[in-house]
């Protein structure tokens, strides 16, 4: 199945004291099993997974390699070494899957190329929609709960004098930029009572 295969590997070690060597060795020792290719090893020493891509320098140049699809396979030791939150792990997956690249993960035995790996990636793909879901339904609960708390959602209204004077230079027929430009206000604060005005006529 992968005879040929280019693969990335990522190491990552979180303190100075350790070191990839162990991690690589095994992951080259698989790479060798399978007949891949190893275009590359990128190494993060002493970082985080917490830490965002841009902490991560080996880890941005994998990313970089993902986008212009320098290898076919990336293989890590384990899957906390690529990230330590739900969502960074499932953003780099989804970027490894539009670009058609498999995952080995060596610890837990997992190799997207295969039946079960990329059940797998479906069942990920499954929990990213529940996250994005969840977090609809949040900001959809909290506007409810304020408008039955007599809350006033969207902008806050201007002060009354401003919004007079407004009127007043909307009434002589001049333009909203006119308008905006004589009160002080942004032409969005203009439309609004406009619109208004429009929509109590």
């Amino acid at each position: 199945m992968g005879k040929g295969r280019r693969v990335g590997i990522y190491v990552r070690v979180s303190t100075d004291g350790q070191t990839t060597v162990n991690q690589q060795r095994e992951l080259e020792v698989a790479a060798k099993r399978h007949a891949w290719k190893v275009v590359e090893v990128f190494r993060d020493h002493g970082i985080s997974g917490k830490n965002g891509r841009e902490k991560r320098p080996a880890f941005d140049r994998l990313l970089l390699g993902v986008s212009r699809k320098d290898f076919d396979i990336v293989a890590a030791w384990s899957v906390d070494r690529l990230g330590r939150s739900l969502q960074h792990l499932l953003s780099f997956l989804a970027e490894l899957k539009a670009k058609g690249i498999d995952l080995y993960l060596h610890q837990q035995g997992v190799d997207t190329s295969t039946p079960a790996g990329k059940a797998l990636f479906q069942m990920l793909g499954v929990f990213a929609e529940f996250e994005r879901a969840m977090i609809v339904e949040r900001v959809q609960a909290g506007l409810r709960r304020a408008r039955a708390q007599g809350k006033r959602l969207g902008r806050p209204r201007v002060p009354e004098p401003i919004e007079k004077a407004i009127r007043r230079e909307l009434g002589k027929g001049r333009g909203i930029h006119a308008v905006a430009q004589a009160v002080g206000v942004g032409t969005g604060t203009v439309q609004r009572v406009k619109a208004e005005i429009a929509g109590a006529a």
